[in-house]
């Protein structure tokens, strides 16, 4: 009797599953996936092909951390991440359309990195507002001084379209972290209105995208300088 072949192969053929070396197994698994979620539109989906496409966008968003702490962004192409991702070039396209799409894919992953450290922040100081933007601006510092992308907007040549995604194109972040910040200021224990959320969410989003290019010389100092900012401003809800 044949042994069992690994899943994707024609019957029949290529070696038994077990004699697949690591590589070739983690490859085949993420063709599998890429032609799940080509082929299928997105409204006929189930749970699990939804799963599937998640698992592979994170796997590709994962390969480009990595090309990134490696290269200039200018010298990665889409052919560069497929590969180095494990997936077709034609998926990459397909779920990302263009260099210009996964570098905001990137962005807005870690956007929402960077958010859920604000609100565990904000969540673990109940009634200390100074404390809480404190440590939102410090963890916000530390995050972003340790991300491959941030230091491509940080160097004497930065491309411009990784430079549009904080400047001119910006908004589409503001709005996803503004949106997120200002439900945590509403519903956690600052307990604000929904017009002093916004504006909370707004003001915290904004100022720390104007750290993104231009670092402070002394993030210890620049958490200070914020939380004693925004602080009062905490305080006075409800009064």
């Amino acid at each position: 009797m044949l042994a069992g072949r690994c899943p994707g192969t024609p019957s029949g053929t290529g070696p038994p599953c077990g004699h697949w070396d690591t590589t070739t197994k983690a490859r085949l698994m993420h063709t599998n996936l890429s032609h799940m979620v080509e082929t299928e539109p997105s409204r006929n989906r189930n749970p699990y092909q939804s799963t599937a496409l998640s698992l592979m966008h994170n796997g590709v968003l994962d390969a480009l951390h990595g090309l990134l702490l490696q290269r200039k962004w200018s010298s990665i192409t889409m052919a560069d991440v497929a590969s180095a991702a494990g997936v077709s070039r034609g998926t990459i396209y397909n779920e990302f359309q263009s260099r210009r799409g996964l570098a905001r894919s990137y962005a807005l992953r870690l956007t929402d990195t960077i958010v859920t450290g604000m609100q565990t922040a904000i969540d673990g100081h109940p009634g200390d507002g100074y404390g809480a933007m404190r440590t939102v601006f410090r963890d916000f510092f530390d995050r972003v001084d340790h991300d491959p992308l941030v230091q491509v907007l940080r160097t004497e040549d930065a491309p411009n379209d990784i430079l549009r995604l904080i400047t001119v194109e910006s908004q589409f972040l503001v709005n996803h972290a503004s949106g997120q910040l200002s439900q945590t200021f509403r519903h956690s224990w600052v307990n604000a209105s929904d017009y002093d959320a916004t504006v909370m969410g707004q003001t915290v989003v904004r100022a720390a995208l104007s750290f993104l290019a231009l670092p402070p010389s002394d993030a210890d100092e620049a958490a200070r300088g914020m939380a004693r900012l925004l602080a009062p401003f905490i305080g006075s809800i409800g009064t």
